[in-house]
This record gives structure tokens, sequence and C-alpha cells, in this order.
């Protein structure tokens, strides 16, 4: 099976739950589309996991592409490049794990990924006059890491494949903390993911203690939670 969430934030352990509660294995991938690190504890520890799992995809958010920006920044006014890795390591609450390889793979991650029938970015993809997706390779990585705009209920991708994105937490636009589906009006879809135009993941794991995940073989959504 494939699956897919976003904005972990450094919950390690609820998203280690989360794995055993979809009884993740051989054979299933998991995309994760951004925001593993930051804000939660384990940040470093988390994003090592998912950079160690083969059968993990892990698309770059804005917390990745800032720490990124940061790490280029020192490196440019660098003389001492020992001091630049203890910098890094000041910059999350687990730094301490952090490693150059940790770095190199953080820097080589990509902005999108791609199904037959769906794309997952972190914050979107900005839309054509036509009301299509601009596609995704043509998009700037910061119209892909930081765009605020798709998440609004009126902006309805037509004729495009789903769009799985978090970045913005569901529950600034629903109040709960449940995976969002947008699914397609008066157009003809072949059901599954095709049914949707958009799929809103961002549970704001790390201040709700939520994390889900939707299977993208089933759309059916897996929860955790602290308080369960």
């Amino acid at each position: 099976m494939r699956y897919c969430l976003s904005d972990p934030h450094g919950c390690y352990g609820l998203f280690c739950r989360l794995l055993e509660k979809i009884r993740f294995g051989g054979g299933d991938t998991l995309y994760v589309l951004g925001d593993a690190v930051d804000k939660g504890p384990e940040s470093v520890r988390l994003a090592k996991l998912l950079l160690s799992m083969p059968e993990a995809v892990y698309v770059a958010g804005n917390h990745e592409y800032d720490f990124i920006k940061y790490y280029q920044g020192l490196m440019r006014a660098a003389r001492d490049y020992d001091k630049v890795l203890e910098q890094l390591r000041a910059y999350f609450t687990d730094g301490a794990l952090l490693d150059w390889d940790t770095v190199d793979a953080l820097e080589g991650l990509p902005y999108f990924a791609e199904g037959t029938d769906w794309i997952g970015v972190h914050a979107g993809l900005p839309l054509l006059e036509d009301g299509t997706l601009l596609p995704p390779g043509q998009a700037s990585i910061e119209q892909l890491v930081y765009d605020r705009r798709f998440k609004d209920a009126d902006v309805l991708p037509r004729g495009c494949k789903c769009v799985l994105y978090g970045h913005t937490p569901v529950r600034y636009l629903t109040g709960r903390d449940e995976i969002l589906f947008y699914p397609r009006r008066g157009e003809n879809n072949g059901g599954g993911m095709s049914a949707f135009c958009k799929v809103h993941l961002d549970m704001m794991s790390a201040k709700s203690g939520v994390m889900g995940c939707v299977c993208l073989d089933t759309c059916r959504c897996f929860y955790v939670s602290d308080a369960r």
C-alpha cells in the first residue's frame, strides 16, 4: 500500500505509532510531504529515520528549506567547517544527533512527488487562468513550500491530478484535527484519489498530539493521538 502524510514536525514517537497502526512493512511506500523538522522535540531523529527508510519518499517543506538556506549562508561565510556543524546542531532541540551526511541528504531532498493520479507537495501549486495547475516542475521552490493560498476552500483545481499538501493546520479551517478532502464536482473521475481535487493533511501534530495519514490506494485515513 501507499500512504501519505505531512508536517510530522519532530514527533518521532507519534510517527512510529502511526507506522505500527498501518502495519507499514515490505512492499509499502510512505510519502512525507515536508516539515519533519522543527517544533517537536526530535527533529533530527525523525529526519534520520525517514532518510534511512528506502520505502519512504521525503519531500522538503518550508522548515527543511529554511534550514538549508541557513546552512548555505553559513557555508558562504565559513572559514572553519567544524564551527558550521556546531551552529547547525544548535538549530534543533536534538541537534547533537546531526551529522554532515544528514545535512547533505536534507539539502538533496525533492520538492514534490507524483503518481499517476496525484501530486504531493508541501504547500500547494499555483492555478493557471483556466483553473488547471501549474506543473510542479515549473513552479518555484518558494511556491511549493510557502504558498498559503492553496489551502483556501475556493481554490479547486480542475482537470488535474489530485494534490496532497500540508503546511497550514487543517484545524484552522475546520476546528478539527482530521484530514480534509475536497471532492471533484461536475467532473468525470475514475474513483480513488481521482475523486478529489485536493487533500489537506496537516494535523498540527507538535501541538495537537494527533498524526494522520491517508492510504493512496483506498482513500482510508488512519490516526494516532497522544490522548489514546
